[in-house]
């Protein structure tokens, strides 16, 4: 007998709609063509199909320019599809604003707010969500605690080195507790030694707070460092997938 979990790795290698009522993410046969490209051409992400459990990390593997964050920010709302749907817990997200997925989204560059200092950013989404100050305060502390870097509330992020910056976006990206991370290379802006390290951060840190989480990534051993699973991508289409372990 075929178990779930190896049902849906089958069906997300062949394109199927099976990925429909997954506990967590479920894509199916997304599609997304960017405004004014040629009917005939080729879409940035073609029929893709993708299922991501709760409290799972999934990397998305490809070279540059293969869909893999034009697929990420569609998963966000930001790009519209022009074909399949986008599911959480089996409900349609079609319509759904990017603010009200509960997503959170962490890009290359940290985009950090200049005129804020760390505590600040860090408390930025929990602002949105009306949370008390005291509760934000005790967040704010516990996130830098977990990434490294406590008590620096007070310092400017101009004062940070690449490697702290990506920490409190991360800080940031986490303390709202959004119900899946996505996370748009967010490593590749820093060298190689210091990647390495914060991949192994990362991957904790993501297991330590149970995030759901999608890397897009070029790199294969960030991906194997960091994921449960690996899905592959090329021009526009997920190819295969596999265990990272």
């Amino acid at each position: 007998m075929v178990t779930e979990t190896k049902e849906r790795r089958m069906a997300e290698a062949d394109g199927t709609d099976r990925a429909i009522g997954t506990r967590g993410l479920s894509v199916d046969r997304a599609t997304v063509r960017y405004p004014g490209t040629d009917a005939s051409a080729r879409p940035a992400v073609d029929g893709a199909s993708l299922a991501v459990d709760e409290r799972e990390i999934v990397a998305l593997l490809g070279p540059s320019g293969c869909g893999k964050s034009t697929l990420l920010r569609a998963i966000a709302g930001l790009e519209p599809l022009a074909r399949g749907r986008i599911a959480w817990a089996g409900e349609d997200l079609a319509g759904v604003a990017p603010h009200r997925r509960g997503f959170g989204l962490m890009f290359q560059d940290g985009q950090l707010f200049g005129h804020r200092n760390v505590g600040a950013n860090v408390a930025y989404g929990m602002e949105s969500q009306r949370m008390p100050k005291p509760e934000r305060a005790a967040r704010v502390a516990e996130l830098l605690e977990l990434v490294g870097l406590p008590g620096t509330e007070g310092r400017r992020v101009t004062e940070l080195s690449g490697g702290e910056r990506q920490r409190i976006a991360l800080a940031r990206s986490l303390a709202p507790r959004p119900r899946l991370l996505l996370l748009d290379e967010p490593l590749s802006a820093l060298d190689r030694e210091l990647r390495t390290r914060l991949a192994e951060d990362l991957a904790r840190l993501l297991r330590e707070t149970g995030t759901t989480a999608i890397l897009v990534t070029h790199d294969p051993e960030e991906a194997e460092a960091i994921a449960d699973r690996v899905v592959r991508m090329r021009d526009g289409r997920v190819l295969a997938e596999g265990s990272a372990a």
